[in-house]
């Protein structure tokens, strides 16, 4: 009898053609991505990345649980330009947006927002639309008012709720959010996110609102992730901690010593005044972390944990210098207290290693190792072939970033066979190339006096301290032959390279 079943089975599935046949052999449920996005987060701002002030448990979980890997890129040392290279997968040599400007430089009719992806762009959010992904973005888009071409809902994605404008998210207490198209409202009074208190007490329930904005973004992603259980999905994140104004409610503030802080933050580097600003910031990111927590618990109750593919990253590196003549960085931050850069050299807005460099952490049960750590080198523009490789879909064939994939699954550090580029038109014009562990920079490009290339030799110097120019003129040379391969012309965001006529940028 064992000997006829096999062969009365096979019999079966004949006679009743090959629907019966399909049927036995289910396709493999498809990956879900979920792409969470910090702004202005600093490489060493993380328990797993050295920080010690700062208590980051989820994330830190998510690390044990998966890869971390530590010479890992944003797309550009501010906002916009670096979401822009995330979705996109194009170096900021020929993204659409490489700067933070204003939509309404460009069409005087939009009222917030930042200039917009046109309507030919291809995102990451599209091409997982069209394989039939359900698509969301809760947080901070800054690609598009609502209504232009760069209107997340054009752009892929079939939820969109948060801030449309980078300038709105200043404040953690708006009047509204979007929810795609409508606006939501949060606050009655909302506060607004720059201000400044010279003398007098400085009260932190003065610059408190009714509804924290990051706590209504991350109940939407928890209720998207709980409605899309059942079909793939793909999940953009960028929240918003920790880019100052820091607004975290009092009971996070609390968690902190109150000898951290011997004396307010008054506003006079921009953004709002804190009395507690140390404090502060260590909450933002204490929130943000909690919010990781939030969203990896909604996966496990959705049941879809184990084939749900978690990135987590941020847009730059922490927040840069403020006035002259105060303590404090922009908008009250510390970074020298929290050794944000890990002694690493320059801040958010530069193209030196600690405006760039940031953490990066992903997980995939089953298919990424568990607690280990990668150096192989690798930014926003290889997301793009990455996401599409995990999820088995076809990229488009212009990406200029290369899939991390193997890298993910298998642990391996190979060298990259491709240049990462970063062309930046704002804080005076600035480039970088990266050559594998050897890296050039020129910087004060719109200045009356462009500066010399610099070479750096990161695996012996990460923190970029030794100019090699004058030994290295060989990677100088290499430099200058990526940028007239990759450059393009992007003349709303203009640089000039001097001795790059074939790269001059009108």
């Amino acid at each position: 009898m064992p000997r006829v079943l096999p062969r009365l089975l096979a019999l079966v599935a004949c006679l009743a053609g090959p629907a019966l046949v399909r049927a036995a052999a289910p396709a493999p449920e498809r990956l879900n991505v979920v792409f969470i996005l910090a702004d202005d987060l600093g490489w060493a701002e993380l328990g797993s990345y050295g920080q010690k002030k700062i208590p980051t448990p989820h994330l830190d979980r998510l690390a044990a649980e998966g890869m971390r890997f530590t010479r890992h890129y944003s797309g550009a040392p501010v906002c916009a330009p670096s979401r822009c290279v995330l979705m996109t997968g194009r170096h900021l040599g020929r993204a659409e947006i490489r700067g933070n400007r204003q939509a309404r430089l460009s069409d005087p009719q939009w009222t917030e927002g930042q200039h917009p992806l046109s309507a030919g762009a291809v995102t990451l959010a599209r091409t997982f639309q069209a394989a039939g992904y359900a698509t969301g973005a809760m947080g901070k888009w800054g690609l598009g008012p609502v209504g232009s071409t760069g209107d997340p809902n054009r752009q892929g994605f079939d939820l969109f709720f948060g801030y449309n404008c980078q300038a709105v998210a200043h404040s953690f207490f708006p009047a509204a959010l979007w929810r795609n198209a409508e606006p939501v409202p949060l606050n009655a009074k909302p506060v607004p996110g720059r201000a400044r208190q010279p003398e007098g007490e400085v009260r932190l329930e003065d610059w408190q609102g009714e509804r924290h904005a990051s706590l209504a973004i991350v109940a939407e992603a928890e209720a998207f992730i709980a409605r899309q259980a059942a079909r793939p999905f793909f999940l953009y994140l960028p929240f918003t901690e920790p880019h100052v104004a820091m607004q975290p409610p009092r009971e996070w503030v609390e968690r902190f010593p109150r000898e951290w802080d011997p004396e307010p933050y008054r506003g006079d580097s921009g953004y709002l005044p804190h009395p507690r600003p140390r404090a502060a910031y260590a909450a933002m990111i204490a929130m943000l972390d909690d919010h990781v927590g939030r969203v990896l618990a909604a996966l496990e109750r959705a049941g879809v944990a184990g084939r749900t593919l978690v990135v987590f990253s941020s847009d730059n590196g922490t927040t840069h210098a403020g006035t002259a003549g105060t303590r404090f960085h922009v908008g009250g931050a510390d970074p020298e207290f929290f050794t944000s850069t890990g002694g690493l050299r320059g801040f958010k807005g530069s193209v030196y290693e600690g405006g760039l460099r940031v953490p990066m952490i992903a997980r995939l049960p089953g298919r990424i190792p568990a607690g280990t750590v990668n150096a192989r080198p690798g930014y926003f523009a290889d997301w793009f072939p990455t996401l599409c490789e995990a999820a088995g879909l076809t990229p488009p064939a212009d990406l200029d970033g290369e899939s991390l994939w193997a890298a993910l699954t298998t642990g391996a550090s190979t060298p990259r066979r491709r240049p990462m580029v970063w062309v930046f038109s704002e804080y005076g014009g600035q480039v970088a190339v990266q050559l594998g562990d050897l890296k050039a920079v020129r910087r004060g490009l719109k200045t009356p006096q462009p500066g010399a290339w610099e070479v750096y030799d990161l695996a012996r110097d990460p923190g970029e301290s030794r100019d090699l120019a004058a030994e290295r003129p060989d990677v100088i040379r290499a430099a200058e032959d990526v940028l007239r391969r990759e450059l393009q012309p992007n003349a709303l965001f203009p640089v000039t390279v001097p001795g790059l006529a074939a790269a001059a940028i009108p």
